[in-house]
């Protein structure tokens, strides 16, 4: 088994299309060596990177995040345990936020799907007249509230 793998080897390893790899080669997430011929050959670790890459978008973190986070990882070796840990660690907040959210979403969702909307003074998607827009973009009421100037 060789070390390299074409990029139709490591689309069909990774379920990425190939179009999607290259995109990543671009932005910087994964890295590919050049043939004479000028063909991509990848290092069988970056089938873990690209595997990070889509678990990561798949609970919505951004490209520009994973990006940051790859970029903490060593670039002459393939990461060790403790690299993967390390940059886990610095996640942990992030995800168990977004976590948070989710849970709040799905649970919130339950109710407005059992009530029909027909609550709307407690409805956490409501906001008559645009009220909340002050406070930024989105479903305000759903997300963190931000801290008033007086630290309440």
């Amino acid at each position: 088994m060789t070390d390299l793998l074409t990029i139709g080897e490591l689309s069909v390893r990774s379920g990425v299309a190939p179009s999607a790899l290259r995109y990543y080669e671009r932005l910087g997430l994964i890295r590919a060596d050049r043939t004479g011929g000028n063909q991509r050959r990848y290092a069988r670790a970056e089938l873990r990177r690209v595997a990070f890459i889509r678990i990561s978008q798949q609970v919505g973190v951004s490209l520009d995040e994973i990006r940051a986070a790859l970029e903490s990882l060593p670039g002459g070796r393939t990461p060790s345990p403790q690299d993967w840990e390390r940059l886990s660690a610095n996640w942990r907040g992030r995800l168990d936020e977004r976590i948070r959210l989710l849970t709040k979403l799905r649970d919130d969702l339950d109710g407005c799907i059992g009530c029909g909307c027909l609550s709307l003074q407690r409805c956490t998607l409501n906001n008559p007249g645009d009220a909340l827009a002050g406070e930024g973009p989105g479903a305000r009421l759903m997300l963190p509230r931000p801290a008033s100037p007086d630290g309440e």
